[in-house]
């Protein structure tokens, strides 16, 4: 019984700290920043599942609820580029080019967080991804430093649903160990000025200093 309960804190602790942060596309609330996880490629396109991530983001943009998108994924190899697929599909999709910002070392979810607070200065955003993962998400960028409201996109329950689910039981002891020590991410390098950029061109003067 021990063993059981002690298996499922990581989860708890991770319903616990999302608590009422989630949201749908019709109620998130007006912010800056969307943050969209990357979720696989299919012959170099978005995958069906990263592919509405990308819609919902699409749909913020469109209704006025953020004004820029970064784009977080793996580009580990040069043949497989995540960042890049994701800016393809969201301009052809309305959203314009200088308004998405690419963030090419986004290798897990805690390294995407602890990238958008600090190297791209992103104090408070909007998370999207599968209604399975958003709620790892928004705990871990809130460990973060990065105020945290989670839209979780809804797919049909198929195989790869059910696979995903049950990954996020192994995840979820992860991300409370990432949460507990906060190691830094594989690549942490400088900060960039990717969004303050994106926002001025949005007309928000950029901060001093970045």
């Amino acid at each position: 019984m021990l063993l059981c309960v002690l298996a499922l804190l990581p989860s708890t602790w991770m319903f616990t700290a999302a608590g009422d942060r989630l949201r749908t596309t019709a109620d998130a609330p007006r912010t800056e920043v969307a943050v969209v996880f990357g979720a696989g490629l299919w012959q170099g396109e978005p995958s069906p599942y990263l592919a509405r991530r990308l819609d919902a983001a699409a749909e913020l943009y469109r209704s006025g609820r953020i004004k820029v998108v970064l784009v977080t994924g793996d580009n580990s190899r040069v043949e497989y580029d995540e960042p890049d697929a994701m800016r393809g599909y969201l301009t052809e999709h309305g959203v314009p080019d200088d308004r998405i910002v690419s963030d090419y070392a986004g290798f897990d979810t805690w390294d995407s967080c602890v990238r958008a607070k600090k190297i791209f200065g992103v104090d408070r955003a909007v998370l999207i991804s599968q209604g399975f993962h958003i709620r790892r998400a928004v705990a871990l960028c809130e460990e973060a430093g990065v105020e945290s409201y989670g839209v979780g996109v809804q797919d049909r329950h198929d195989a790869t649903w059910y696979y995903g689910a049950t990954r996020e039981l192994f995840a979820a002891g992860k991300a409370s160990l990432d949460a507990l020590f906060e190691p830094d991410p594989r690549f942490l390098g400088p900060e960039e000025a990717g969004v303050e950029k994106a926002l001025a061109s949005a007309g928000r003067a950029p901060a001093e200093g970045r």
